[in-house]
């Protein structure tokens, strides 16, 4: 796996979402969701300071533009209000219903970097994203 290639680490990445689903659910069990996602982010804080250390990848905070510095803010933002979100229904919802709806966002990813970013996915990658646009359409009505 070349650090280059993308997809490999694309699917990691949805390996470890689903085992982040799975251990959430097993480990909110009987404490505040929000608690529960300090806990976590915490242990991410650490987890990935100490891998940035290690790897000798720091860098003064202070190096980054503020652009990057804003955007970087903004994110973290919007990551944190996702968690905060996600352990809320993870408590309430069965994890094999609220990790698919949570998915929803692959569609407005797409759609957002048309607007923002000026991509231009193809019939194919609009046909996929449509896919998971019906599946979560789907586990959301009622049975």
């Amino acid at each position: 796996m070349t650090l280059s290639s993308w997809l490999p680490w694309a699917l990691l990445s949805a390996l470890f979402a689903a085992l982040t689903a799975i251990f959430a659910k097993v480990g909110i069990e009987g404490i505040d969701s929000d608690f529960a996602t300090l806990f976590r982010t915490a242990v991410v804080a650490v987890t990935l300071g100490a891998l940035v250390y290690a790897t000798g990848k720091w860098q003064s905070p202070f190096e980054i533009q503020p652009k990057s510095a804003l955007f970087l803010v903004l994110s973290a933002l919007a990551t944190g209000a996702s968690w905060v979100c996600y352990f809320r229904a993870l408590k309430v919802g069965d994890a094999s219903k609220v990790a698919p709806v949570d998915k929803l966002s692959v569609v407005l990813v797409a759609v957002f970097a048309v607007m923002f970013l000026g991509e231009r996915p193809g019939l194919r990658e609009w046909l996929g994203i449509g896919l998971v646009g019906g599946g979560v359409l789907l586990l959301s009505l009622r049975s």
